[in-house]
């Protein structure tokens, strides 16, 4: 179980809203899972974009979670960028506002935080750091490009056994405007019903 909150949430999550066209992107995705479950082998998960910075960290917490809520335990999440900078606060702030528990383990420039989305389950570690970083799996994962740039830039992935392009636009565009955390909860939101919708057809 996710904490009640987070739940509370979850049930709110409307898949109606997911086109057929969104679908058929997400598709691969559910295809990777699908295969590694009936394999019963771990699935490791990828989230990659440009920074490392704001959608690769909501895809990677909310995919955790969703595994969690199915009941998939293979399932472990990582994220990374092309390049290393820092998970953006109102990255975590969005976070902490749809119920998950966090912890800043670190400061300073590229702060570390640990995210619980269940009372007993492992925290997820959120930090910005490059896709190849030796905190991230090397081989046998999906790679999955959360924004055009980081799919553009990365046409090869060393040790990534498939990849897998779903860009979600960046809510950056709104960073210090009256609408930012207005955006970032909306794209939250997508992610986790895109995400929520992956784990729902794994059977």
């Amino acid at each position: 179980m996710l904490f009640e909150s987070i739940e509370n949430l979850v049930a709110t999550l409307d898949f109606t809203s997911i086109s057929k066209e969104r679908k058929a992107i997400l598709q691969p995705l559910v295809d990777f899972i699908q295969s590694k479950y009936n394999e019963k082998k771990e699935i490791g998960l990828n989230f990659i974009c440009t920074h490392n910075s704001r959608r690769s960290h909501l895809s990677q917490v909310w995919a955790q979670a969703a595994a969690a809520h199915y009941n998939i335990p293979q399932v472990v999440c990582y994220s990374g960028g092309t390049e290393a900078t820092a998970m953006f606060p109102m990255a975590a702030k969005t976070l902490a506002n749809a119920g998950f528990q966090i912890q800043m383990l670190s400061e300073g420039t590229n702060p570390v935080y640990a995210i619980k989305y269940n009372q007993n389950q492992h925290p997820i570690i959120c930090f910005s750091k490059t896709f190849d970083d030796a905190f991230n799996p090397q081989s046998g994962y999906a790679a999955i490009l959360t924004c055009s740039s980081a799919d553009q830039g990365c046409p090869f992935i060393a040790g990534a056994e498939k990849r897998i392009p779903i860009a979600f636009e960046d809510p950056k565009a709104f960073d210090n405007t009256p609408l930012q955390a207005e955006k970032y909860q909306e794209r939250s939101i997508q992610i986790a019903t895109e995400l929520f919708y992956v784990f729902s057809q794994v059977k």
